[in-house]
C-alpha cells in the first residue's frame, strides 16, 4: 500500500538545505517552487524508479502559515540533513484509517501539480519523524515521472530509530531497499551516481 515517492533534506535556509544535498552526490538541482500552506520552499533532483530528491527549508519571504509548517520545520535545528521520507499512496482517506497518526489530510497545490498530503497538527511526524509523510499525487504523472534524470539511483534507505522494529512492524513496507535499524533517530540513503555510490545523511 505504501510506494516510497521522495526523499527530503531540511535546512535552516534552502540555500544550505541544497549545498548539503549537491555536496553529497555531486549532482546539481533544480528549481522547484514555493509552498503557500506551508510558507516553505525548495529544489528537487530527478531519480531513477519514479523517485526524487527534495530539498526544502522556510521560505523567508513568505507569510507565517496558519498552521506548524510540515517536517517539523518550524523547530528544525542544526546542520542540514536528509529529514524525512514520503510514501505514495492510492487514497489518503484509507491510509489514514489504518494509520492516524500520520496526521490529518491537506490540500495541495503548486503549478500544475495537485496533490494531499497527511500532516500532523504539531507539524512533527511520529517516531522523530521517522515515520514517512503520506501523500496522494493528483495528477496524471507525479514529478518523480516528469523531473529530468540526473543520473542517480536509490540503493537502500537506511530508517534508524529506537523503536525500528515497531515502526517496521507498523508500516509493513515490502520495498527490499527500505531497511530498519535500531539506534538513534536518522535517515541514511545510499545513492548511486555517475561518479559511485554517495550516501546521503
Amino acid at each position: 500500500m505504501l510506494s516510497l515517492d521522495h526523499l527530503a533534506v531540511s535546512g535552516s535556509t534552502l540555500a544550505l538545505a541544497v549545498s548539503h544535498l549537491e555536496s553529497s552526490l555531486g549532482v546539481a538541482s533544480i528549481p522547484g517552487g514555493h509552498h503557500q500552506v506551508f510558507g516553505t520552499h525548495n529544489r528537487l533532483i530527478g531519480m531513477a524508479d519514479g523517485l526524487y530528491l527534495e530539498a526544502i527549508a522556510i521560505d523567508p519571504v513568505a507569510p507565517p502559515p496558519l498552521r506548524p509548517r510540515w517536517f517539523g520545520l518550524d523547530i528544525f535545528k542544526g546542520q542540514a540533513r536528509l529529514t524525512n521520507w514520503i510514501c505514495r499512496v492510492p487514497d489518503l482517506d484509507a491510509a489514514l484509517e489504518r494509520w492516524p497518526e500520520a496526521g490529518e489530510a491537506v490540500d495541495l497545490e503548486r503549478g500544475d501539480l495537485r496533490w494531499r498530503m497527511a500532516v500532523p497538527r504539531s507539524g512533527q511526524l511520529p517516531f522523530d519523524e521517522m515515520f514517512p509523510a503520506l501523500i496522494e499525487w493528483q495528477v496524471p504523472v507525479t514529478p518523480g515521472e516528469s523531473l529530468p534524470g540526473s543520473g542517480c539511483t536509490l540503493e537502500q534507505l537506511v530508517v534508524t530509530h529506537p523503536e525500528a522494529e515497531t515502526l517496521r512492524d507498523l508500516l509493513e513496507i515490502s520495498d527490499e531497499r527500505i531497511v530498519f535499524d535500531t539506534g538513534a533517530s536518522c535517515l541514511s540513503a545510499q545513492i548511486a551516481t555517475a561518479g559511485g555510490i554517495r550516501t546521503l545523511t
